[in-house]
């Protein structure tokens, strides 16, 4: 099962999306209140049953919002990004050497996030 860590930082607060194995699938902006960040959350829970737009190919298909960009950064890198309905970024995720890594950890953002408790960081 997933959750959701909130921690405070040195500008505000932010959240990890953790898999049940620990590992971190997603990460939020800094948010300058808890509560904001706590808005993210649920914001992810909520937007997180959107499509794919797969920015690596050609003739990229658009996709509505909300959905998750998979993209190739400029170290050639696999990333995706989830936006809201509104196109906000909610959660952004670690680079990934492959494309199929990459999907499964969109994947497992679908599949952790709309049950994840939320935990405060220790």
């Amino acid at each position: 099962m997933g959750k959701f860590v909130v921690k405070q930082t040195n500008t505000g607060f932010k959240f990890d999306l953790k898999a049940g194995n620990g590992e971190v699938i997603a990460t939020s902006e800094v948010y300058t209140t808890k509560d904001a960040c706590l808005n993210g959350v649920n914001s992810v829970k909520n937007n997180c049953v959107g499509g794919v737009e797969d920015q690596t190919v050609e003739n990229v298909e658009a996709v509505k919002h909300p959905k998750f960009e998979l993209y190739q950064d400029k170290a050639g890198e696999f990333r995706f990004r989830l936006k809201a309905r509104n196109g906000e970024v909610i959660a952004t995720s670690e680079g990934y050497k492959s494309k199929a890594s990459c999907e499964n950890g969109i994947e497992s953002v679908k599949k952790n996030a709309p049950d994840a408790e939320i935990v405060e960081a220790e």
